[in-house]
């Protein structure tokens, strides 16, 4: 009993000499992609991909609304077949908008998500690339990171350091 007490002691005592070497940096990735040069250009090329076609869908939404005021307006006037003939094809109008929604909005994830990775992956390799000329053993995200001192935390090194690279 003693000994195995005797062993658990010295490989914890071990453990924290081989922890006091440890060189660890805290990323916060939230910060880094707020920013990051490289997200503002993001948005410029998604402004640019999808603003049209969002502007058509608010023009089209916007004609759907008018359309429908008319038809609650003038349904006193209409006969029943007008009224159902009407209804019907308002009905279709409307299906067609919210399919046509629904593949802008799958666009736009998909197009967000495909940015997202690749800003993702240049920050992974920049922030390695500090990692390793600067001998850190191990670097953290923010997120994962209950409490640090300010000295670990490499993000606004990681932000200088993406401001350099073109894109």
């Amino acid at each position: 009993m003693k000994t195995k007490t005797a062993l658990f002691l010295g490989l914890m005592c071990a453990t924290n000499v081989s922890f006091a070497d440890l060189k660890v940096g805290v990323i916060n990735m939230n910060l880094v992609l707020e920013q990051a040069p490289q997200m503002e250009k993001a948005k410029k090329r998604f402004d640019q991909k999808f603003g049209p076609r969002g502007k058509i869908l608010e023009s089209q939404q916007k004609e759907l609304q008018t359309l429908e005021e008319k038809l609650n307006k003038d349904a006193s006037v209409m006969s029943e077949a007008e009224k159902q003939k009407a209804g019907k094809d308002f009905q279709n109008r409307i299906r067609d908008f919210k399919k046509t929604e629904q593949e802008f909005k799958e666009d736009i994830n998909a197009n967000r998500n495909e940015e997202l990775g690749k800003l993702q992956r240049k920050i992974g390799e920049v922030a390695s690339g500090i990692a390793k000329d600067e001998e850190y053993d191990l670097l953290l995200l923010s997120d994962v990171v209950v409490y640090k001192k300010e000295q670990f935390d490499i993000t606004t090194q990681v932000v200088k350091k993406l401001s350099t690279i073109p894109e």
